[in-house]
């Protein structure tokens, strides 16, 4: 958020810069991105752009931790049932295949090796915490917690729109998705089981 409260009219304005961003940056990148073309679908100009995120690398950052911030609350983890939970971030990256884009791009072009974001402990603690006292209540397989969330996650992106196979629509039959998903939650369900 800008550090100045907003009126309605620029709260407006605020929100129409952030989508608009949201569909130029998942379409083209965080370098290929335009202003230009941001600020004309947003119906603003770039000095309010700048003015409320002072530049186009910072509105990336503002989408993309508010991302991390709603997949996180949206999907929260249930680490007793980690085969839901993929299920549950499978349907989310049907919603919001642009989300799953912004990931791509900062993976690409920010941090291309280890955590892709530097407050990936700030974000990913409470889920870690849970596994690990699934694991040591016995309903979890032993291992680094931290593997254990990465697997999961990688698996919930099979057919994601990363996914380097296929990449799913919420347009396909509703057959087709629930096909995956019981293929996913009984995956997830064995790939997690405590021996």
């Amino acid at each position: 958020m800008p550090e100045q409260p907003l009126t309605a009219r620029g709260a407006a304005t605020y929100q129409r810069i952030l989508d608009a961003a949201t569909v130029e940056f998942a379409r083209y990148g965080i370098a290929g991105a335009r202003v230009e073309r941001i600020v004309t679908a947003a119906r603003t100009n770039k000095a309010q752009l700048y003015a409320y995120f002072g530049s186009k690398e910072k509105l990336f950052d503002a989408i993309f931790f508010e991302f991390l911030e709603s997949i996180t609350n949206v999907v929260a983890i249930d680490a007793g049932d980690l085969a839901d939970w993929a299920v549950r971030l499978y349907d989310e990256y049907l919603r919001r295949p642009d989300l799953i884009r912004l990931a791509t791009w900062a993976r690409l072009e920010r941090r291309p090796a280890g955590h892709l974001v530097e407050e990936h402990q700030r974000l990913d603690d409470p889920k870690l915490r849970a596994i690990a006292e699934a694991q040591a209540a016995g309903r979890v397989r032993a291992g680094e917690p931290f593997d254990v969330m990465a697997m999961v996650i990688a698996m919930s992106m099979a057919w994601s729109p990363v996914s380097n196979v296929y990449a799913a629509t919420a347009d396909e039959p509703a057959e087709t998705h629930e096909r995956r998903r019981a293929l996913l939650r009984e995956s997830v369900r064995r790939a997690v089981a405590a021996y």
